[in-house]
């Protein structure tokens, strides 16, 4: 598989190997190792998460507080996503910036993020996407921006018409989670960050 850095640190793009055959096709899309070499420690799943969605379904933009946060893997089952991942690291040179990646069944990639980042999913076609989690669900954690801040500013594709949930309608700016101190700082993550490192030694 070919690992490649987004543009914000501690997010890549996973591209996978396929094999066809008349049977189908197989391929590995998920290694713990090949994982681990770009990220610089072990991303153990402690949860699986299953996402249904109709075309116009925008979810996001979602993280949790640090520590611990929640490293995800996501990929497309089935349908068509862009799959957003936003620094929210106070501190961070690309703080309040985004990379996107488009998940598939013919391509088949994974986008990987690192504890702290945000994470957004904009489907395009009806589809199911694949979580891979690094802790369970904490409620009391859990914390969002609105997808729809233009100071993010999501570039969704032309002619989406973003179905958002009453929750994230409802998720606080960019600049108001900053203000109230709900984002996590570039230090913590990093500090997080060498805790696995060294725990994966």
């Amino acid at each position: 598989m070919d690992i490649r850095p987004l543009s914000i640190a501690g997010a890549f793009e996973v591209t996978p190997r396929q094999f066809h055959d008349d049977r189908g096709t197989f391929m590995e899309g998920f290694r713990i190792d090949h994982l681990a070499a770009a990220i610089g420690h072990e991303f153990h799943v402690r949860q699986s998460n299953v996402s249904v969605s109709r075309a116009g379904a925008l979810r996001g933009i979602h993280h949790a507080a640090v520590p611990p946060s929640q490293a995800k893997y996501v990929t497309a089952a089935s349908g068509v996503f862009i799959d957003f991942v936003v620094d929210l690291r106070v501190g961070s040179p690309t703080f309040g910036q985004w990379d996107s990646v488009r998940l598939d069944s013919v391509d088949r990639r994974a986008v990987y993020l690192a504890e702290g980042l945000g994470h957004a999913l904009a489907c395009l076609e009806d589809g199911t996407a694949v979580y891979l989690c690094s802790e369970v669900f904490n409620p009391a954690a859990e914390r969002g921006i609105n997808p729809l801040d233009p100071t993010v500013g999501l570039a969704l594709p032309e002619g989406f018409v973003p179905i958002v949930s009453d929750k994230d309608a409802a998720a606080p700016t960019l600049e108001a989670a900053a203000e109230r101190g709900d984002l996590p700082t570039l230090e913590a993550c990093l500090a997080l960050d060498a805790a696995l490192a060294e725990r994966s030694r």
